[in-house]
């Protein structure tokens, strides 16, 4: 039996943002069924999160960023940079972490 759902439920199910899901039917990726009005409606059934996630993850890289302003505050980048590959690694994403150490005038 189909069930079509919302875009923003199937967004919820698959874990991904609306925007994400509207880039995937452009691609070609994941398929929509449009109401009269419009409105994109997702085949419940259709929607293998396993499948989607697995393919979003493997292309995919997540890049942080820390920045302090002057040398007097390196303790503080470091801090930083350690508290954004911890947040990183526990979310099992793939990244990098940048470190910037300057000041805004010149």
């Amino acid at each position: 039996m189909e069930r079509l759902v919302s875009i923003s439920e199937a967004a919820q199910t698959l874990g991904v943002s609306i925007t994400t899901l509207r880039r995937w039917e452009a691609e070609g990726r994941l398929l929509a069924e449009h109401t009269a009005g419009g409105h994109r409606r997702y085949d419940l059934a259709k929607l293998l999160p396993e499948r989607f996630r697995a393919v979003q993850q493997a292309s995919r890289k997540t890049i942080g960023y820390a920045r302090v302003s002057s040398h007097d505050q390196k303790d503080d980048l470091e801090r930083q940079k350690q508290v954004l590959e911890l947040y990183c690694a526990r979310q099992g994403w793939t990244f990098e972490v940048i470190a910037g150490l300057g000041s805004g005038t010149g």
